[in-house]
C-alpha cells in the first residue's frame, strides 16, 4: 500500500493589495514555509483564470499544490476567501488592514498614480467598469492580460476607493465571525500594530523574536 504524504494546511493572506501582502509572504518564507507570491501568480496567470471563474484550474496547478502560503492576487480579490474557506476546510486565513487613507495613498504611489496591474480587472474590482468601457470603446479586449496601467486614480475617487476597501474588509471579518465559530481559522491584524509579527507568529506557533519587523515593497 502506498501512503500519500499528508499536505500541510494552506495559509491564505486575503488582505487587499497595498496592505502588507508581500510582507506576509516574506515573513513565512523566512521561517521555511513554501510561499506563492506575485511571480507564481504571473507565471500561472492565476489572476486571469480567477477572473474567468475557473477555480479548479488554479487548485490543480503544480505551484498551488506545492506551496503552503499564498499572498497577493487572486486570494486577496473580492470574496474569493469564501470559496477557499469551503474548498479547503483545514486552511487558515490572514487579514491585515490599515488606515483607509494611508491605503489609498499607497495605491496612488504604486504605479505613478495609475491603475495597478491590468486595468480591466482593476476597474472590475473597484467598480469603475463604466469609465473603463467608455475609455476603451471598441479597443476593449476581454482576453487582455497586460499590466497596462491605463487610467489615473484621481484624488476625486479617494472616498469611492476607501468605501470599497472598508466594506470589503468588514464583510470578510463578518464572514469569519459567523463561520469560524471556534476561532481557529482566521486572524485579523493591523499594519499599525507594533507587535503584529509576534502575534502572527504566536497564532501559527512560530517563535518570533521581539525585534522582528517586516516591511516589504514600502512606498516611497
Amino acid at each position: 500500500m502506498i501512503f500519500k504524504k499528508k499536505q500541510k494546511p494552506k495559509i491564505f493572506c486575503i488582505s487587499i493589495q497595498r496592505t502588507g501582502t508581500t510582507s506576509v509572504g516574506d515573513f513565512f518564507e523566512s521561517y521555511g514555509f513554501k510561499r506563492a507570491g506575485w511571480s507564481e501568480t504571473l507565471k500561472n496567470k492565476w489572476g486571469k483564470v480567477y477572473f474567468d471563474g475557473d477555480y479548479e484550474t488554479i487548485f490543480n496547478s503544480s505551484d498551488f499544490k506545492e506551496c503552503q502560503v499564498f499572498e497577493d492576487g487572486p486570494w486577496s480579490v473580492g470574496h474569493f476567501y469564501k470559496v477557499l474557506f469551503h474548498r479547503f476546510p483545514d486552511a487558515k486565513f490572514i487579514l491585515f488592514t490599515r488606515d483607509a487613507d494611508a491605503w489609498f495613498d499607497s495605491m496612488v504611489s504604486h504605479s505613478k498614480g495609475k491603475t495597478l496591474g491590468n486595468t480591466f480587472r482593476h476597474c472590475n474590482t473597484y467598480l469603475r467598469e463604466t469609465e473603463y468601457y467608455n475609455f476603451m470603446g471598441d479597443k476593449h479586449d476581454y482576453n487582455n492580460e497586460k499590466i497596462d496601467n491605463l487610467l489615473p486614480i484621481p484624488e476625486s475617487l479617494r472616498e469611492h476607493y476607501k468605501e470599497i476597501y472598508i466594506n470589503r474588509n468588514r464583510q470578510a471579518m463578518d464572514f469569519f465571525k459567523a463561520k469560524d465559530l471556534e476561532n481557529k481559522r482566521f486572524i485579523h491584524l493591523t499594519l499599525e500594530q507594533q507587535d503584529k509579527w509576534q502575534r502572527l507568529g504566536e497564532y501559527f506557533q512560530i517563535k518570533v523574536d521581539d525585534q522582528v519587523q517586516v516591511h516589504s515593497n514600502k512606498s516611497k
